[in-house]
């Protein structure tokens, strides 16, 4: 049985100052020329040029941030519904989050209690399945809310929408893989649906990172241990594309996680099992070959026990080659408040 379909998805760190995925592309045989989506970067977007060299010029944007930009221009009854759509996505957001943060308190309480071992470990459980529950719920609701919204407006079927798409699915059939960029989450998912991306880019090559990962993963994870407000919890935001299943890219762990606090950590790889979190370093890749994750480099798996486990980690040469929070600089991945 083969290692690796002709079809890989590459999930990869932060690419901002120190970019590797043309290297991680040719390490697993994907080439160019590249379409390179850059939506997360929102009025940004056309700022590519490191992007374009670094591929060695062999890039074509999509500039699915503009493309949207001209359909709210084009049909206006469409943005005003879409705006009314993502008020009411904003509103579950705010609610799922109120009865998010008590279950985590709660679990976070319980799991620093003392008490006989099986009863522990059966409020442990009763507390993490609450969480899990209360998760599934919100997906729901996101899902029963885009899917209404899609079966009244049928975006794909109005001519502003139908135009700008037949376009990207000439560009994206003629390219040889796809490059995803970060950015803003919520804002780079959004564009990616309204043009109906995932079927398009779906058994492409794919090679994502940062908010990118997040977003063709099939749930988005917002987190932060160490927020500069509120209380740190992790939440969903909403269903992914689907295109690199069973795991959670988690960008920026360095600022973004306490990976040496094991209750944090337990919290977070037990809530999504069976999907793999991951904890995705300056320079660390790991590729979806269709039937499971192969060739990781610098990644921390996090355990239900509270271990992170390096992933394809090189020999450190001496102790100073530890990674701490000190050599990592500001991310680039702006986790938001809000659906955009």
């Amino acid at each position: 049985m083969p290692t690796e379909t002709v079809a890989p998805v590459v999930i990869l760190g932060p690419q901002r100052f120190d970019p590797t995925v043309a290297e991680a592309a040719r390490a697993v045989g994907i080439h160019g020329p590249f379409v390179t989506v850059t939506a997360g970067w929102q009025e940004r977007e056309h700022e590519d040029d490191e992007l374009d060299k670094h591929f060695a010029e062999k890039t074509v944007n999509l500039r699915l941030y503009e493309r949207a930009e001209r359909v709210w221009k084009a049909d206006p009854e469409l943005r005003e519904a879409h705006r009314k759509r993502q008020e009411r996505l904003r509103l579950k957001q705010d609610f799922y989050r109120i009865r998010l943060e008590h279950e985590l308190e709660a679990a976070h309480v319980i799991d620093q209690r003392k008490a006989p071992p099986e009863i522990l470990e059966e409020e442990r459980a009763a507390s993490m399945e609450a969480i899990r529950d209360l998760d599934a719920y919100h997906l729901a609701q996101c899902a029963r809310e885009k899917n209404d919204w899609s079966e009244k407006w049928r975006p794909l079927e109005r001519p502003a929408v139908a135009k700008e798409r037949a376009e990207l699915e000439k560009l994206v059939r003629e390219a040889g893989a796809v490059a995803i960029a970060g950015g803003h989450v919520a804002t780079l998912l959004n564009r990616l649906e309204l043009f109906g991306m995932g079927e398009l880019l779906r058994g492409k090559p794919l090679l994502a990172w940062s908010a990118g990962a997040m977003a063709i993963s099939d749930r988005v994870v917002l987190f932060h241990d160490n927020p500069p407000q509120g209380a740190g919890a992790a939440e969903l935001l909403d269903r992914g594309l689907g295109l690199c299943p069973d795991v959670i890219p988690l960008p920026h762990p360095e600022q973004r996680l306490r990976l040496s606090d094991p209750v944090r950590v337990r919290l977070l790889a037990a809530r999504f099992v069976p999907a793999l979190s991951l904890a995705m370093t300056s320079r660390s890749h790991i590729t979806w070959n269709g039937l499971a994750f192969v060739r990781p480099y610098k990644i921390g798996l996090l355990h239900e026990d509270g271990r992170v486990e390096k992933l394809g980690w090189p020999e450190e040469p001496t102790p100073d080659a530890t990674p701490t929070d000190t050599d990592f600089p500001e991310p680039e991945l702006e986790i938001p408040s809000e659906t955009g």
